[in-house]
């Protein structure tokens, strides 16, 4: 099947009591069983749910893997990948990444003896350079937040594997209609389901996927263990905006592509970050793993300081001032006192993430609307 008509089918099975088109919600936390001796099917809503595992399966067909598993958010899938490891156990990842992400590494896993190493990785070669006995895993981004760089799974799928390290990809960014790492040959992908995947600003939620069966049993024992599981409702909800995931995709990449180009021209813009330049560093990576360029950027203005970084952002209308992204309305995000406020401000400025950057989710409205946003905002400044 096509990515659309896998949006819309795959994994999903009419009701077989009463041939419902659309996955019920069962909205049970237990189940009745026929005797105590027989176990069969479904015993725990944590364990499992009906709404969940279409779901489950669905994102899986998305992602071209085998076993699919969802979460309660994208950390908390997160969170799942980092439970296989173990104390004295090495992680190399980027230096620019989800902030949260950061958080959880550096205040939750590297108290309990995990060490990481934050390196630029749009090199691939670097991953070599810091691998040891102990490095168990590369955790990538990419493209990346809030900076848009990009990092060439495969090769770095390449080194891992010599090293017999295993590679998880945060494919939020991307979405599975715009790049599937798992073909690139990562063992685990991961989604901020809330983003992209859900679609519409409702749902919070966190997905694996992976091909191999045992990683995927290890990571359902830890989903089940710690219960970090999202609800029938919410699992609905997800189902229902993936329908449309390919439709809002193209005009989330169609939108992102005319902002960023509007962006560039413009005198009071300094730099925009959007892998879909041809000067943007890796794009030659980003146009051979990747089907468009998505609806994520993030620029400077000419005069770069925080005083008209906020005059800008307070003057936009259409563009509401919020953290996520993905969603079908577009988005303004000021990620130094947002999504990376938990990074420390000399590890941001280091990384090229100034106090005055701007990240744009760029929703699905009418083009014209949204360009004539920003510049009646840009001419108050």
């Amino acid at each position: 099947m096509k990515f659309g008509t896998k949006a819309i089918h795959a994994g999903v099975e009419p009701d077989p009591t009463t041939g419902a088109i659309m996955t019920p919600i069962y909205q049970t936390s237990t189940y009745v069983q026929e005797s105590p001796a027989k176990h069969k099917g479904y015993a725990y809503a944590r364990g499992a749910n009906p709404t969940r595992n279409q779901l489950q399966k669905n994102i899986a067909a998305l992602e071209n893997g085998k076993f699919g598993l969802c979460f309660s958010s994208g950390m908390g899938a997160t969170d799942a990948v980092l439970r296989l490891l173990n104390p004295s156990d090495e992680v190399i990842t980027s230096n620019d990444l989800y902030g949260g992400s950061y958080r959880l590494f550096t205040k939750v896993y590297e108290r309990v003896g995990i060490k990481f190493h934050f390196v630029d990785l749009t090199d691939a070669t670097d991953i070599e350079k810091y691998v040891t006995k102990k490095t168990k895993l590369v955790w990538l981004e990419t493209p990346s937040n809030p900076l848009m760089r990009i990092i060439d799974i495969e090769a770095c799928v390449s080194i891992a594997k010599k090293h017999k390290i295993q590679v998880a990809v945060d494919n939020t960014f991307a979405s599975p209609y715009l790049q599937n790492p798992l073909d690139l040959g990562a063992d685990v992908v991961m989604h901020s389901v809330t983003k992209y995947l859900g679609g519409h600003s409702d749902v919070i939620m966190g997905a694996l996927i992976v091909n191999d069966e045992q990683l995927y049993k290890d990571l359902a024992f830890i989903a089940n263990s710690c219960g970090a599981v999202p609800g029938p409702q919410d699992s609905f909800l997800v189902l229902r905006g993936i329908k449309t995931l390919h439709l809002r995709m193209e005009r989330h990449c169609f939108n992102g592509r005319k902002i960023a180009e509007y962006l560039k021209n413009q005198p009071k813009v300094g730099k925009v970050y959007w892998p879909g330049f041809t000067d943007h560093p890796n794009h030659a990576i980003a146009k051979k793993q990747m089907k468009d360029f998505g609806g994520m950027l993030s620029f400077t203005l000419k005069n770069d300081n925080l005083e008209n970084a906020t005059t800008f952002m307070e003057s936009v209308e259409l563009f509401s001032l919020a953290e996520s992204l993905g969603g079908v309305e577009s988005l303004i995000n000021h990620p130094a006192s947002m999504t990376h406020a938990s990074i420390p401000k000399e590890e941001r400025i280091k990384n090229g993430l100034s106090d005055s950057l701007i990240r744009l989710s760029v929703g699905v409205e009418d083009i014209e609307d949204l360009i004539g946003d920003l510049e009646q905002a840009l001419n108050k400044i």
